[in-house]
C-alpha cells in the first residue's frame, strides 16, 4: 500500500492525498460506506461503484466470522469475489462489536470470550485469531484488535484498556508478519489509538502507535458518548503525533458536520452507519440541510428529492413519492434514501478535497457546515 500526500490547506490541517491498494486508488479525504455483513444494506455493488462513487467500503470481522463464516468466504476466494465489489475494502477487527456485548463477553489478557448475538454460541477472539480471520476475509486494509471503552470510562479503566490494546497490538503485528495473504495481493495493518477522553492517555497511545511505522493509523474510541468538542480536542492532539505521511482513519464518525470538522483537523478516512441507518428511518442529508421525509409537508411536493443532488435517485423521484413510499412501508423508500445519503457523503468529502486543492477550504468549510446543519 502506498500513500502520497498531495495537498495541504495553508490555514488548517486539512489534507488531500492518494492511497493506492491492490484493488485500486482512493482519493482522500474519503468516506467508506459500511457493509457490515458483506453488503451495504439495500445497495447493489453496481450502484456503489457507478452512482455513489464509493472508492472503498468497509466490512466487519465479527459479523462476517459468524455469517457467512470463514469456510464460505475462503471457498469464494475472499470477500471481494463473494460480494462482487471490485474496489478496495477495509475490515474493522470486530473489537467494537465484541465489547458492545457487555453482558455476554469476558475480557482476559489472552483475548475475549463472547457469545454470538445470533444463536448464543460461545467463541473466543485473540489478536492472533483476528489477524487470521481478516487474512481469510481478504480486505486490503485490516485493523488491529483493540478494546473500545465507552466515552464515560474512568481514567483508571481507560488506562488499563489502552495498555491492553497496546499489548494486543504487538501480538497482532507478530501474527501479521508471520502469515501471508491468501489471495495473491498484499494487505495493510492499521493500529488504533485509544485512551478515551484523557489527553495524556491519548498522547501516550498516539506515540506508541506511531512508533510501529504502520502503513496507516486509526483513531478509535471516539463518538461513543463524549461531547463533540471533546472529540475534536482528542483528534487535534492525536494528529499532532501521528505521522503526516501516513493516512489517518477516524473510526465510526459521523455526521456531515463531524466529518468536515475532522478533515479540518487532518483526518483522511471515515466510516459510519449514519447515512444508511438514518436513511432507512426517513432522514435525508442534503447540501441545504436535513429533511425528514415522513413529514406531511412533503405530501404534495412534486419537486425532485434534490435538484442538484449527487445521485440519479435525486431527480428521478419526487419528495412526495418518497414520502408516500415511507408511509406505505415500501422497501424502495429505504433503498432510495440510502443511495441518496451515501452519494451525498461521497460528494461532501470530494468537495472538501477540491477546496483543499483550490486553497480555499478554510473559507468554504464554515459556510458548508452552516448549510448542512439546517433543518428543512
Amino acid at each position: 500500500m502506498d500513500f502520497q500526500l498531495q495537498y495541504t490547506d495553508s490555514k488548517s490541517n486539512a489534507r488531500a492525498g492518494l492511497l493506492t491498494t491492490a484493488h485500486g486508488q482512493i482519493q482522500t479525504p474519503i468516506f467508506m460506506p459500511v457493509g457490515t455483513v458483506g453488503s451495504v444494506k439495500g445497495v447493489q455493488a453496481t450502484d456503489l461503484l457507478d452512482d455513489i462513487k464509493a472508492q472503498i467500503i468497509l466490512g466487519n470481522t465479527y459479523h462476517l466470522y459468524l455469517r457467512p463464516g470463514l469456510e464460505v468466504l475462503e471457498r469464494a476466494g475472499g470477500l471481494h469475489k463473494f460480494n462482487s465489489f471490485t474496489g478496495p475494502m477495509l475490515t474493522d477487527s470486530g473489537g467494537f462489536q465484541v465489547f458492545s456485548l457487555a453482558g455476554i463477553r469476558k475480557i482476559t489478557e489472552e483475548g475475549v470470550e463472547f457469545r454470538s448475538h445470533i444463536d448464543g454460541s460461545k467463541h473466543f477472539f485473540t489478536p492472533e485469531k483476528v489477524m487470521d480471520i481478516q487474512r481469510t476475509i481478504g480486505a486490503d486494509i485490516i485493523m488491529a484488535f483493540d478494546e473500545c471503552p465507552p466515552g464515560t470510562a474512568t481514567y483508571d479503566y481507560a488506562k488499563q484498556s489502552m495498555e491492553l490494546t497496546h499489548r494486543w497490538l504487538d501480538r497482532c503485528f507478530t501474527q501479521f508478519n508471520e502469515t501471508q495473504p491468501k489471495y495473491g495481493y498484499e494487505q495493510a495493518l492499521f493500529p488504533i489509538v485509544q485512551g478515551c477522553v484523557y489527553p495524556d492517555l491519548r498522547r501516550a497511545s498516539a506515540e506508541y502507535i506511531a512508533s510501529k511505522g504502520a502503513d496507516g493509523n486509526a483513531i478509535g474510541g471516539l463518538a461513543v458518548g463524549e461531547p463533540a468538542e471533546k472529540m475534536y480536542e482528542m483528534i487535534e492532539l492525536v494528529n499532532e503525533i501521528l505521522p503526516t505521511d501516513k493516512p489517518r482513519y477516524l473510526m465510526g464518525v459521523g455526521t456531515p458536520e463531524n466529518i468536515l470538522e475532522a478533515i479540518e483537523r487532518g483526518v483522511d478516512m471515515f466510516d459510519c452507519v449514519m447515512p444508511t441507518r438514518n436513511g432507512r428511518n426517513g432522514m435525508l442529508f442534503t447540501k441545504d440541510g436535513t429533511m425528514n421525509m415522513k413529514n406531511k409537508k412533503w405530501e404534495f411536493d412534486f419537486s425532485p428529492i434534490e435538484a442538484d443532488g449527487a445521485s440519479f435517485v435525486d431527480t428521478l423521484y419526487s419528495k412526495a413519492y418518497l414520502r408516500h413510499l415511507f408511509h406505505a412501508k415500501e422497501l424502495l423508500a429505504m433503498q432510495i434514501a440510502s443511495i441518496h445519503n451515501l452519494a451525498f457523503y461521497l460528494w461532501l468529502v470530494d468537495e472538501a478535497r477540491q477546496h483543499i486543492i483550490a486553497g480555499d477550504f478554510s473559507t468554504w468549510k464554515p459556510m458548508m457546515v452552516k448549510r448542512i446543519t439546517t433543518r428543512l
